[in-house]
């Protein structure tokens, strides 16, 4: 393939359209305990008050791995638990699919501060959290899922990449599965060159049949990049600030729609050459 086939290529937007139902939404982020409280937040029942997200402790992992948990690890169990009690779902059967746009940076500054110090030695707890699957190998432990996992990043767009991927799995594969996306923040001085605002996971349960616990239908395709990426809601303009500022939360649109229980589309980031044309049917 030459250079100008290859940009042809890459430029030229499908029209499938991948479809699945959403049975369970989960929720952890500044100032969002939950996907309940970020719902009455988005209906506009409950007030918005932006603090530093607050991560439980990870009570399912045995007492050797909860102290080797680190944020990331807490903030995807908290919300992909929340996910499947919403959807009355077993987690230890289900796949799953986690995606984030940097992995933890916290474990990285750690690790770049050992390597720039004169003792070099990274410890192997150290090592073991800063590989990009290391969140879905603590969910393992903790719920006893052995269903396949895959882990991602498409930096900026990694929540339409999960959700493509999420999709894709549904059409082929025809069970549900559970999406993770998350981000969690750098310290100084990569928060300079990477500023994500704080640690956020958002988790849906998707299902390729309707079931009882069924909250929509969602499907999605890859929109030209003359659609330019849905804002969360003027009147909520502390959530677009969000939305923003951490990649996983690039996802708020979407929640909006579900929130209200409204049918609409939004288009989410994805690709600098083209986004996701996302649909939700309540």
């Amino acid at each position: 393939m030459n250079d100008t086939t290859r940009a042809t290529a890459r430029t030229t937007v499908p029209t499938t359209m991948l479809g699945a139902w959403i049975e369970g939404v989960g929720l952890l982020g500044p100032g969002l305990a939950s996907w309940q409280q970020l719902s009455r937040i988005l209906r506009g029942s409950e007030p918005y008050c932006a603090t530093r997200t607050v991560l439980p402790t990870p009570t399912l992992l045995p007492p050797a791995e909860r102290r080797r948990a680190v944020a990331m690890v807490k903030l995807t169990l908290a919300a992909g638990l929340e996910a499947v009690a919403h959807a009355g779902r077993d987690a230890a059967t289900l796949p799953s699919i986690f995606t984030s746009s940097s992995g933890d940076g916290q474990n990285i500054h750690a690790i770049c501060e050992t390597l720039a110090s004169s003792e070099r030695e990274i410890s192997p707890t150290r090592f073991h959290n800063s590989v990009h699957n290391a969140a879905a190998g603590y969910w393992s432990i903790a719920t006893g899922a052995t269903a396949p996992s895959t882990a991602l990043c498409a930096y900026d767009g990694s929540f339409g990449a999960g959700l493509l991927e999420a999709l894709a799995w549904i059409a082929t594969e025809k069970t549900p599965l559970l999406l993770l996306a998350y981000d969690v923040d750098y310290p100084a001085p990569l928060q300079a060159l990477r500023p994500i605002a704080d640690a956020f996971c958002a988790a849906l349960i998707l299902a390729p049949e309707r079931g009882a616990n069924t909250l929509g239908h969602i499907d999605a395709q890859l929109a030209p990049a003359t659609l330019t990426p849905t804002l969360t809601s003027a009147t909520l303009p502390e959530l677009e600030q969000l939305r923003a500022n951490i990649p996983a939360a690039r996802c708020l649109p979407l929640l909006e729609l579900l929130a209200a229980r409204r049918d609409g589309s939004v288009v989410l980031d994805y690709l600098d050459d083209c986004g996701l044309a996302v649909n939700i049917q309540c």
